[in-house]
């Protein structure tokens, strides 16, 4: 999460006054992350996630967005996870900031340099401490996800495939994350040459 600015106690309406430069602006108890733009591996990671979970989520009634949709739980918490999802509310006009989070089912962050440790710590925490149900954090380099469930103090390292039953009543999506983590990197099968 590129840097975090401490010179105050931020809220979140202290982030609705800054610029919409292509940056992004999360406050996590009082402090603001920046973040730059993300690279292309990870914006690939994050859509060919969401092109595997819509289909799927919609039917059972859940809907999934992406960043930058803002997810608010307090006046000192805002965060805009790469990926995220929730119960569909329907005939809902679109709101701006999601603001029911405590609903929020998943929440997905794509590592990069610059936010590795965050994603990992500062965010898994928070996360978990919201009690959002999963949390994957998604390592394009190693084609792993890891999955968080609170209270688990260690994640679920996934590299063959992931489960995700977010309604009961419904059959789980199933992840073939090899064949995921292909397209992410754009791997084309040599008979495709031929």
């Amino acid at each position: 999460m590129g840097m975090s600015i401490s010179q105050k106690e931020w809220t979140v309406e202290m982030l609705d006054a800054l610029p919409d430069d292509g940056k992004r602006y999360e406050v996590i108890d009082g402090v603001l992350f920046v973040t730059p733009a993300p690279a292309k591996v990870h914006q690939r990671a994050i859509g060919e996630l969401y092109l595997l979970l819509a289909p799927y989520a919609k039917p059972v009634g859940i809907e999934v967005l992406f960043a930058p949709s803002a997810v608010r739980w307090s006046a000192r918490r805002e965060v805009q996870p790469d990926l995220f999802a929730a119960p569909l509310v329907p005939d809902a006009s679109p709101a701006e900031r999601f603001t029911d989070a405590a609903a929020l089912l998943l929440a997905v962050e794509a590592l990069s340099p610059r936010t590795r440790r965050t994603d990992r710590t500062v965010k898994r925490d928070l996360y978990q401490n919201e009690n959002v149900p999963e949390y994957w954090i998604i390592d394009t380099t190693a084609r792993s996800i890891d999955r968080w469930t609170p209270p688990s103090a260690t994640a679920d390292r996934l590299t063959s495939q992931l489960i995700w039953q977010p309604v009961a009543e419904f059959p789980p999506l199933i992840i073939d994350l090899p064949a995921y983590f292909r397209e992410v990197h754009r791997e084309r099968s040599p008979q495709l040459f031929v």
